[in-house]
């Protein structure tokens, strides 16, 4: 049901929150498990639910660590903090790489999905000159025979001075 063209909008007026563009453009509407074309009619309700874990770090501003809706998974950006001391953790780009996908596997996980199921990863890096470092860390742990799309940006700063961040969404 949902792809990396698919993500979330919210609209109180109307209460929908989920819009799929197709390969070739379409809008499709996820409303209630059901997709259709067309205008969103006033009273259609996504449900949704807040994932939470204390496998991974808390919150720490207003969000959730993720939102499962209508067959995916929306994960908040992780950084590096281990969540039993919820501090950064030490050492340099490989360390936290891994931290950060342990933390995302965990969360997924609290959703009933797995790093196997992500379709779109997004990385947020300090330095592209840690680029072959994460790639060779992230590819140990995505090796499903379908690979995630995935976007790499280099950012001047991330939450609590870390060297990566990193979301996903997945399916179910």
């Amino acid at each position: 049901m949902c792809n990396p063209y698919c993500f979330q909008l919210v609209d109180i007026a109307t209460n929908w929150n989920i819009l799929h563009l197709n390969p070739l453009g379409q809008v499709i509407f996820y409303l209630q498990g059901n997709a259709r074309e067309g205008t969103v009619q006033k009273g259609d309700i996504m449900n949704k639910e807040k994932i939470s874990t204390t496998k991974a770090p808390v919150a720490i501003g207003p969000y959730s660590q993720a939102v499962k809706a209508n067959g995916c998974v929306f994960t908040s950006g992780q950084i590096a903090l281990d969540p039993k001391t919820n501090r950064l953790v030490e050492g340099g780009i490989s360390e936290q790489t891994h931290q950060v996908i342990r933390n995302l596997s965990e969360v997924l996980q609290a959703a009933g999905s797995s790093l196997d199921q992500v379709v779109k990863a997004t990385v947020f890096i300090k330095d592209m000159d840690d680029f072959a470092t994460i790639n060779g860390i992230y590819s140990t742990y995505f090796t499903s025979a379908v690979l995630p799309a995935r976007s790499v940006v280099q950012v001047v700063r991330l939450p609590k001075d870390v060297l990566i961040e990193m979301e996903v969404v997945a399916v179910l």
